[in-house]
């Protein structure tokens, strides 16, 4: 029996440790792919098309949301980021777990096209543990860091649009919880339409 494809968004503050997770999910054994932004900023230095993202000119990103091929998108500044369409509904059809790693807005969006999606929001334990991790980069100044922690209010504001809410204190755990999420979403009846005339073929 093959299930059908399941949709998973993940969102959550930066610093909640998405990213994490999704690599940690990839080495599950599950038939999971992680679907790849465009964008049209320029690369940064060791990013790889098709990899990091896919980079393409303004052009090219507004005739794709011109043809309705972008599931969602938003403009930051002067480069627009978003998410291919053909590719996302491709793996579907071949019954893949396809990773949208997306904001709260770009989740909201998602759920109007795709209503089955699931969606998992990655949560800090608190907020202090949030700042912790943001400045342990050291890629940040005190005022992005402070904007940040800003932004990571009015996100975790919206759980209560998500099917789930995972707390990432500890990596394992955190996993381990979206791991039993997606198995248990695939067992769902209603994602299972031909399951019955499958079992009834065997008797």
């Amino acid at each position: 029996m093959k299930n059908n494809g399941l949709l998973l968004v993940l969102s959550g503050p930066s610093g909640s440790g998405k990213d994490t997770v999704i690599a940690e999910l990839m080495k599950l054994g599950l038939d999971m792919v992680q679907s790849v932004s465009m964008t049209t900023r320029a690369p940064r230095e060791g990013e790889n098309h098709g990899v990091d993202y896919l980079f393409v000119d303004t052009d090219y990103f507004t005739d794709a949301i011109e043809n309705k091929k972008m599931l969602e998108y938003a403009q930051y500044g002067v480069n627009f980021y978003g998410t291919p369409k053909e590719p996302v509904d491709n793996w579907l059809s071949e019954g893949k777990i396809v990773i949208l790693k997306i904001d709260v807005q770009g989740c909201e969006n998602i759920k109007k096209m795709y209503p089955d999606a699931l969606t998992v929001f990655i949560t800090p334990p608190n907020m202090t543990v949030l700042e912790k991790r943001l400045r342990r980069r050291g890629t940040e100044t005190d005022e992005d860091v402070e904007r940040r922690l800003k932004i990571a209010i009015d996100e975790i504001n919206k759980i209560p649009l998500y099917d789930y809410v995972v707390i990432n204190d500890e990596l394992e755990k955190a996993v381990d919880d979206v791991y039993t999420i997606i198995k248990a979403e695939q067992l769902k009846v209603s994602r299972r339409t031909n399951i019955l005339s499958e079992v009834k073929d065997n008797v």
